[in-house]
């Protein structure tokens, strides 16, 4: 078993960071995800949202390889995740589906107010690799965890991508409801009542 772990801040506020993570699929930074479906969704007594989803990737593999270990062209993963407004936390755990049999992946992220700055946003992530009946198992764990390790980049750069389009529905939202409202003040002020 192999553990990675990891910290960074965006500088955005709890609330832009998580709408940024439940948009975070497709991005161009990880084409590989190529379908996100909710399985389920709730909220609790205590107004937390819990939701499960199911994710689908294709890691292009060449078809002998997929062959060779019985790997469909689609890999399938699971998450499930609570949001909590009040307490402003929001928590997501990946496990791997495909190939669970030979390696298990789990995955927890967690995404909280930065304690001393309010328009800043906490990201703890951690995996945990386990490769099972392999030889060489602690060298494909150390493999994995490095992949995991130079994606995690790749993951933040989507949140921010996410963020930037976020931002931008924000600004013309904005400026279509200006317009709107100056086309129906100057079309209220040439209304005769006479």
């Amino acid at each position: 078993m192999k553990i990675w772990s990891s910290e960074h801040v965006f500088n955005h506020p709890w609330e832009t960071v998580t709408q940024a993570a439940w948009r975070k699929y497709p991005n161009p930074m990880n084409p590989s995800v190529v379908g996100i479906d909710v399985v389920d969704r709730k909220v609790d007594s205590r107004g937390r949202l819990h939701s499960r989803r199911l994710l689908s990737t294709e890691w292009g593999l060449p078809g002998w390889v997929r062959s060779l270990i019985g790997l469909q062209p689609t890999c399938y993963g699971s998450e499930y995740s609570i949001v909590d407004p009040k307490e402003k936390t929001f928590t997501a755990q990946t496990a791997n589906i495909s190939l669970q049999n030979y390696v298990t992946i789990h995955e927890r992220l967690v995404y909280k107010p930065h304690p001393t700055n309010k328009d800043a946003t906490v990201l703890t992530q951690e995996a945990i690799v386990t490769v099972k009946g392999l030889s060489l198992g602690s060298h494909l764990e150390k493999m994995v965890t490095n992949t995991i390790s130079s994606k995690a980049g790749a993951g933040r750069e989507a949140m921010e991508w996410v963020i930037e389009k976020i931002n931008k529905e924000m600004s013309e939202l904005a400026s279509t409801a200006k317009k709107g409202i100056e086309d129906l003040t100057s079309g209220i002020d040439t209304i005769d009542f006479d």
